[in-house]
């Protein structure tokens, strides 16, 4: 059987203030022309499907009616909810999804075997697939707990809780001649992140070893991270990665899909197909001077200057490129306060200095101070 593997959409994504709706349409308009190309038996959408968890009416349409394209290329097409997608909300479009011939996973429901999805090829190929959506730490406990975890157990780490779900759905894999498949929304520990991916949920308490996976799965197709790559795993898996750079620390992704060629009695074959309808996104440097010199007009740019911070620099430098998104002080040129933030430093909590630390970043992604917080309370009463 032949699968197309996707995820990481991220449908109604905002880049700086810009709004990429129409860079979203002609990619997935690519996916479907690749879809229609390779013929594929089976088509998963690993989650982020959406780029936030109250997507518009725009965003909603164009998700749903790309699902529809897809499967009237004549395959089944499974979608899962992944961390930035309202589950819920997802799960909430199941009716239509299947009067559509489409599966849709949202959440983790009460009956496990809800997401256990099977199918057989034109070919005759018979296949099973466990499809699960994004677990935050919480629904990861209330789904292990089903299994009538012991007090100890319901204790374990995210990881093992994890573990234990995957081994209890996938235990259908022991039968033979059938095609096993899973799908998830997981930071796999030592795989490499994008660049855009949301911290709160690849960091800390939420990477899993890729030991969850079963040896008897045939192909493990994962979301989450950006960037297109292969685990090292008991069995074949793999980041499909976005199919545009959602975000300037992505610009060096090479986007694509995943098309897997796999039989009960064959191991999978994977290749990438590039995905090239987003527009480019670089980043440069410069002073005025070279800045003129720069002649990207079909790219979106993040330009760090090289002059001394002045009132109308910005301006100065969107007049010389229109398409800078980002611009900002090259960190070369800022002034070296190494002693003076010593000083600052002194006296100040562990918790003050983390949040110092994200403000100067830029990062004001929800959760992440709070993530801190628990770990620190968590290390500070052991000591």
């Amino acid at each position: 059987m032949r699968i197309l593997h996707t995820s990481d959409w991220h449908v109604g994504k905002v880049l700086k203030g810009r709004n990429r709706f129409e860079e979203h349409k002609r990619v997935l308009a690519q996916v479907i022309e690749i879809a229609q190309a390779e013929r594929p038996d089976l088509v998963i959408v690993a989650g982020d499907l959406y780029d936030t968890a109250a997507p518009t009416a725009d965003a909603t349409r164009l998700v749903t009616r790309a699902l529809s394209a897809l499967r009237k290329t004549g395959a089944r097409v499974v979608a899962i909810g992944g961390n930035h997608d309202n589950g819920a909300a997802l799960d909430a479009l199941r009716p239509w999804a299947d009067a559509a011939g489409i599966e849709l996973r949202g959440s983790f429901r009460d009956d496990p075997r809800d997401l256990l999805i099977e199918g057989t090829t034109e070919g005759g190929e018979r296949w099973r697939l466990v499809a699960l959506p994004f677990l935050s730490q919480r629904y990861a406990i209330r789904a292990a707990e089903m299994y009538e975890l012991s007090a100890a157990e319901a204790n374990q780490t995210y990881a093992d809780l994890v573990a234990r779900l995957i081994a209890k759905l996938s235990e259908p894999f022991a039968e033979p001649g059938v095609v096993n498949l899973l799908t998830a929304h997981l930071t796999i520990v030592g795989a490499s992140t994008g660049g855009g991916e949301r911290e709160a949920h690849t960091i800390m308490g939420y990477a899993v070893p890729a030991t969850v996976f079963p040896q008897n799965a045939h192909y493990v197709a994962l979301g989450h991270l950006h960037r297109s790559q292969q685990v090292i795993s008991p069995c074949p898996t793999r980041y499909s990665g976005s199919p545009l750079a959602v975000d300037f620390g992505e610009e060096e992704n090479v986007c694509s899909v995943a098309i897997v060629d796999v039989a009960a009695d064959q191991a999978a074959r994977v290749r990438d197909v590039p995905v090239t309808s987003a527009i480019t996104l670089r980043t440069v440097r410069g002073t005025l001077e070279q800045l003129a010199k720069v002649n990207l007009p079909d790219a979106w740019l993040r330009v760090l200057v090289r002059e001394v911070p002045r009132p109308g620099l910005r301006e100065d430098v969107q007049d010389l490129l229109p398409n800078a998104l980002e611009v900002r002080i090259d960190p070369d040129m800022l002034p070296n306060r190494t002693g003076e933030r010593s000083a600052e430093r002194a006296g100040r909590s562990p918790r003050e200095l983390f949040g110092d630390y994200l403000d100067s970043r830029g990062n004001a992604e929800e959760g992440v101070r709070e993530l801190f917080d628990e770990l620190y309370d968590e290390v500070s009463s052991n000591q």
